[in-house]
């Protein structure tokens, strides 16, 4: 623990990524209540802004992680930083002007220049944390973020409902701008020489090749569709959750997601004492987080009690944060390192594939039928995913894949 926390890239990548939070909470909380006070509490309006997030995600994913691995890490998580401050600033002009519609645009923005960037901290993390602690290290970073779940929906509120939405953009391209500047701090860092491929296509395929000759990473692709699509379901209907089911206002929406902010921070921190243990025992923690989540899912429409609810979130959160640790963990052991970026790449459109549809459909499903409907579909897709997690080999490393580690 104490050499981690005298890792110098460790701790600008994971001060960067809390700045983005802080960012991403501020965004999610001011457009979505302004979207519906735009559109008179539209669930499918507000199901389309988390579309409209997930969207780009989708469709840059794969080609922002090819990039990740040809180009230079540090200047692409800088530059994507800068853009997102750029764009936000244009989108602050444009609803100035009395566009409202451009808050769309910030989301969709926002979502592509993310694509870039991400899969170079993940490359960042490759090369400069040893493996074994690579672990403890995702673990503590899922719980500083977790920290800012807990209080990022509520700062969000406040600048939004206090100061309004001008205030809430001019926010953003702070936190942005200060992302870029402390990962300036990073230590330079050439790509690594490998042999040059013909084009970013022929990365690209070599990438898909990659995934599709391991078994754990297959299935890793299908519980991802799962999963994402569970995810898509529900998450934009946590506001309707507040209003219908607990009789709360549509800014109630803070605490649910603050109490699993606060599951997430409490199973970050277990997760990161625990990475050991968790690393012996992968496949049936995971198998046992994916039915507990399932079930909590449709506790959680049933629930008429704030109280109720709130727990179940904290325990969801929980869940999550493990979901995140071992995986995130398992990817970048399991990866090789010039694969890293094509690998993510890949992975993260298939979960977006799922969110997307899901979150397409979620706010029209909830039209013609209910909230239960809807969660309690969500809840089944989730327990189908221990189908999946009961067939991988987490045990570690394949034996291929460290055998290609050391001859490179």
């Amino acid at each position: 623990m104490n050499l981690l926390l005298r890792n110098r890239v460790f701790l600008i990548v994971a001060g960067a990524d809390l700045l983005q939070q802080i960012g991403i909470w501020i965004r999610n909380m001011a457009l979505l209540f302004y979207v519906m006070e735009q559109s008179g509490n539209n669930p499918v309006a507000v199901s389309l802004l988390t579309t409209l997030e997930y969207l780009p995600i989708f469709l840059f994913s794969l080609i922002g992680g090819t990039f990740a691995d040809r180009w230079n890490p540090k200047k692409t998580v800088i530059a994507g930083d800068a853009l997102s401050a750029v764009s936000i600033l244009l989108i602050l002009l444009l609803v100035m002007a009395g566009l409202w519609q451009a808050v769309f645009v910030a989301t969709v923005v926002s979502a592509i220049v993310s694509q870039f960037s991400q899969p170079s901290s993940s490359v960042l993390f490759r090369r400069h944390v040893p493996e074994e602690q690579v672990g403890t290290a995702v673990g503590l970073t899922q719980s500083l973020m977790a920290i800012f779940t807990i209080l990022g929906p509520v700062l969000g509120t406040f600048i939004y409902t206090r100061l309004g939405l001008d205030a809430s953009l001019i926010a953003l391209i702070i936190v942005f701008l200060s992302a870029a500047g402390i990962q300036l701090l990073l230590p330079d860092s050439k790509r690594e020489t490998r042999e040059e491929a013909a084009s970013p296509w022929t990365d690209l395929k070599d990438g898909i090749r990659y995934v599709k000759e391991r078994s754990n990473l297959k299935l890793t692709a299908v519980l991802f569709l799962l999963s994402g699509l569970s995810i898509g379901l529900t998450q934009p209907l946590d506001v309707f959750l507040a209003l219908e089911r607990l009789g709360l206002p549509k800014e109630g929406v803070q605490w649910l997601t603050a109490s699993e902010g606060v599951g997430m921070l409490v199973g970050g921190l277990l997760a990161a004492v625990g990475s050991a243990w968790v690393g012996r025992h992968r496949r049936s923690v995971m198998t046992g987080i994916m039915m507990i989540w399932s079930i909590l899912t449709f506790v959680e429409v049933l629930s008429i009690w704030p109280l109720l609810t709130s727990g179940t979130r904290v325990l969801s959160g929980l869940c999550g944060a493990f979901f995140e640790v071992i995986f995130t963990a398992f990817m970048i052991r399991e990866v090789r390192q010039d694969y890293v970026g094509r690998v993510n790449g890949l992975m993260i459109p298939i979960m977006m594939a799922g969110m997307l549809l899901g979150t397409g459909v979620s706010g029209l499903l909830m039209n013609v039928s209910s909230l239960f409907v809807v969660y309690g579909l969500s809840s089944l897709l989730t327990l189908t995913c221990c189908l999946f997690t009961l067939k991988m080999k987490m045990d570690g490393p394949t034996y291929l894949d460290k055998k290609e580690e050391i001859s490179q």
